[in-house]
């Protein structure tokens, strides 16, 4: 069976699918980019491969893919270096294959400037050239094609410019009307700019440019005058010249810089009036005569430049003025005089802060300089400290009566100045010799009271204890007078509504205690006044005193009283409060402290800081305490100990009598519990029974109105009914519960008072256990007796099967209230007092024991 070749399609040009007959790709294409798909088949329709290469040296532009045939660009393209590729293709159907050489070309774009052939370039151009002229061409090329090699020529800022450019040509002339000088500008500098037509570069219209530099150097030719340098001229004829004396020297030379000529001077006129001569080579003018036969003060001379060409003769020439002035001869300064003659110290005596504007009067100053005209012109200035005075005029000509005025009053001040030193200056203003005179002016100043006195500070914070005796010192204040004499004496002076316990010494500012005064921080710790300072003629100013009175710890804790009695239902707290009447903080915060529980130690907790007491936490009933005890009695006494933080501590003593009871659920029902658990209250009982008897009066006035209203309509007369009062029984408080149903007899709760201790009284008595020092305290009771027996408890009820039946027993507590004054302190020895009694309440008790 026959095998055909494989073969390419041919698409024909402008085909980016085929065999890449007639290809052609722009310069510009970015590498990478996928160009052209070769296509081809075979006849028996295998699968075929394409390959792409090149002949040996040359350089590979492009890479294929042998399965798709997608040929990509894989280096940059040039067309100016290299304008078209041969490739070879090929197909093969993997037993035939078939080569083909194809020519790719490459299409121009616009990516090369215009290159200039003979530029930058330098060239010499004789400042007579007429305008017009063509004077150099420029020439550039582009290596693009099409609109992209085409080259136009401009200038540079061409308005700026002597030249012009021919666009298509580069001929570059000097422009119509205009002409080089030499004597102006040797150099010109023209930038020329060569730019292409335009043309395509990645898809976007493009232009493309370069610039060069052409220097154009003007040649001088000699077609200028000469000219005066320095102009105007002016010269000076003093006094003292002699004749023969240079009076001035004009300078010329020939406008002709390139190649000058000598310059020859002499006067053009009669303006000289044959007193003044030339030197024709130096142009140095010199006096003929003696200034005293000078007939006038100012000569206006024409002097004449000429140039001299290399043959002698006279060419172009240049004329200038010069001004010839006869002065007065500057040899005498300016003098102050006094009404004495010439002086040069002045003193003065004045008040301090005189009126602004005011004249000194008591200066009599005249200042004079004999020279004339500008020589006789001085300036007059007054140098010293600030700006306190001013003098007029202060511009002088020849002579002129000096005026000081006072510009700051303020300024002058004896507080600051007790004397002021100014210098007068007196300077010539348009002479060279600048000649000056000076003159020292002294001003005593007298003071004033002008001021008022002023404290050191606006207030003044002070603190005493509150235990500070009468006449003690608080704080003391400063003010100060600037003034002198007796105008600076300070007197000091309180009021205010603060400053009623308070004095103050009029000479020393020191502010103390009235001698009856007491502080008390508790009473009242914050003070406020003003002090006032003035002076003899009662100028004055004010400062605030603050006076802080410190606390001190002067007053111990105190209970409301000594001894106390509560009931204690375990697990529940019991609150006692001490109170202590410091003012301030530690002063007044309190710790609680049990100092002894009887008859057991251990079985209290204190809360240090609420003084709460608590049972300790492991007991949960009362068989626990009567298994601590060995005792049936629930009746503890403690002493606690209430101790303030102050410095030193004081500290105050209470004997507590706790009942402690179970928390049990009455009989008598809510009724029950709430009159058991509310019968240390009894305004809280009577709001109760309060309430429960409004009701029913309210519900009776409702039944009765409704009633009436009903027989009121239907007009029937009622009997009237009797009310008949039952005997009250005389019995014991028998509550039942009235939200619960009649039961046994025995549902009743029964309350039991035990008996009640005798009370021990104990007086509140302030003293510091902390401090040795102390006087004792005098007990004005007898130490407390030993505890009685705990009493037997109350009788086991009868157990009714079903029910519970408690017996409460009723512990009394009394609070008596705070006396309103406190009983009087006498020291004593509090240590020891407390250790002899502790010591006999355990004697007696051991004897209680035993018996």
């Amino acid at each position: 069976q026959a095998d055909f070749a494989p073969y390419f399609y041919d698409n024909g040009p402008y085909s980016h699918n085929g065999n890449l007959a007639l290809f052609s790709l722009s310069e510009d294409t970015p590498v990478g980019t996928q160009i052209y798909c070769l296509n081809g088949t075979d006849p028996e329709g295998q699968e075929v491969r394409y390959g792409l290469s090149f002949d040996p040296g040359s350089k590979e532009y492009f890479r294929i893919d042998p399965k798709s045939g997608n040929i990509t660009l894989v280096k940059q393209l040039d067309r100016e270096k290299q304008d078209s590729i041969d490739v070879l293709v090929s197909i093969t159907d993997g037993q035939s294959k078939v080569v083909e050489r194809v020519t790719i070309f490459v299409m121009d774009a616009n990516d090369e400037k215009p290159e200039f052939q003979n530029m930058p370039a330098f060239i010499d151009v004789l400042e007579t050239t007429e305008s017009g002229s063509s004077i150099y061409k420029v020439e550039a090329v582009d290596r693009d094609t099409g609109s992209g090699g085409s080259v136009t020529f401009y200038l540079q800022n061409p308005q700026s410019t002597l030249f012009a450019i021919d666009r298509h040509s580069g001929v570059l002339r000097i422009k119509s009307g205009e002409m080089l000088d030499y004597e102006k500008t040797k150099t010109h500098f023209v930038t020329v700019i060569a730019k292409d037509g335009g043309g395509n570069f990645n898809g976007k219209e493009q232009f493309m440019s370069s610039s060069a530099t052409l220097t154009i150097n003007v040649i001088d030719a000699q077609d200028t005058p000469p000219s005066f340098i320095g102009t105007p001229y002016f010269g000076y004829v003093y006094e003292i010249s002699v004749p023969g004396s240079e009076i001035f020297t004009v300078v010329a030379k020939d406008g002709d810089v390139g190649n000058p000529n000598p310059v020859c001077y002499s006067f053009d006129g009669a303006g000289d009036d044959g007193v003044f001569s030339i030197n024709k080579t130096s142009g140095c003018i010199t006096l003929l005569t003696l200034p005293i036969y000078l007939k006038r003060e100012i000569f206006n001379i024409k002097v004449k430049a000429t140039e001299v060409s290399p043959e002698g003769r006279l060419l172009d020439s240049g004329v200038t003025t010069v001004v010839i002035r006869v002065v007065d001869l500057n040899n005498n300064p300016p003098t102050f005089y006094g009404e004495n003659g010439p002086q040069n110290m002045f003193e003065l005596t004045m008040y301090e802060h005189p009126p602004e504007g005011e004249i000194l009067r008591g200066l009599k100053i005249t200042v004079n300089d004999s020279d004339q005209g500008a020589n006789a012109k001085f300036n007059l200035r007054l140098i010293g400290p600030g700006r306190m005075l001013r003098v007029v005029p202060q511009t002088v000509l020849n002579e002129a009566q000096v005026t000081i005025l006072v510009e700051d009053s303020a300024a002058m001040d004896y507080e600051t100045h007790h004397f002021l030193t100014y210098k007068l200056l007196a300077v010539e203003i348009d002479t060279p010799e600048r000649f000056s005179a000076t003159a020292d002016i002294v001003i005593h100043l007298l003071d004033t009271n002008d001021n008022a006195p002023k404290f050191s500070s606006d207030y003044y914070i002070a603190r005493i204890p509150e235990n500070s005796p009468g006449g003690s010192n608080v704080v003391s204040v400063t003010a100060t007078d600037p003034d002198s004499g007796p105008w600076g004496e300070v007197k000091y002076s309180i009021y205010g509504s603060g400053a009623d316990l308070f004095l103050i010494q009029p000479a020393s500012g020191i502010i103390y205690t009235q001698p009856w005064a007491s502080l008390d921080a508790e009473v009242r710790s914050k003070y406020n006044f003003y002090v006032k300072a003035e002076d003899t003629e009662g100028k004055y100013s004010l400062a605030e005193v603050f006076v802080t009175v410190l606390d001190l710890n002067d007053h111990p804790p105190a209970f409301n009283d000594n001894f106390l009695e509560t009931t204690m239902v375990i697990g529940a707290p019991v609150k006692i409060e001490a109170v202590d009447d410091d003012a301030e903080v530690p002063n007044n915060v309190i710790e609680y402290a049990i100092m002894k529980a009887d008859p057991d130690n251990n079985i209290f907790d204190i809360n240090a800081d609420t003084g709460e007491i608590m049972l300790k936490s492991y007991i949960k009933s009362m068989a626990i305490i009567q298994n601590i005890t060995k005792k049936r009695d629930c009746t503890w006494s403690l002493v606690v100990q209430a101790r303030d933080r102050g410095q030193p501590s004081f500290s105050t003593t209470a004997v507590v009598k706790i009942d402690i009871t179970e928390a049990t659920q009455l009989s008598g029902g809510p009724l029950g519990s709430f009159l058991m658990q509310s019968r240390n209250k009894p305004l809280k009982i009577l709001g109760m029974l309060g309430g429960v008897i409004c009701l029913m009066v309210t519900v009776t006035v409702i039944i009765s109105t409704a009633t009436f209203m009903r027989n009121k309509k239907s007009n029937r007369i009622l009997p009237n009914r009797r009310v008949r009062r039952r005997p009250r029984k005389q019995n014991a408080w028998n509550l039942k519960n009235p939200f619960k149903s009649p039961e046994a007899s025995g549902e009743k709760f029964k309350v039991a008072e035990e008996e009640r201790e005798p009370e021990v009284i104990v007086e509140n008595v302030n003293y510091n256990n902390n401090v040795n020092n102390v006087s004792n305290v005098v007990r004005h009771w007898p130490p407390p007796p030993p505890p009685c027996a705990p009493s037997l408890p109350p009788p086991p009820s009868t157990y009714i099967p079903g029910e519970r039946q408690w017996v409460v027993p009723t512990v009394s507590a009394t609070v008596a209230p705070r006396p309103k004054k406190k009983p009087g302190i006498i020291r004593q020895d509090t240590v020891n007092n407390a250790l002899v009694s502790e010591l006999k309440m355990r004697l007696e008790q051991k004897k209680m024991l035993k018996h």
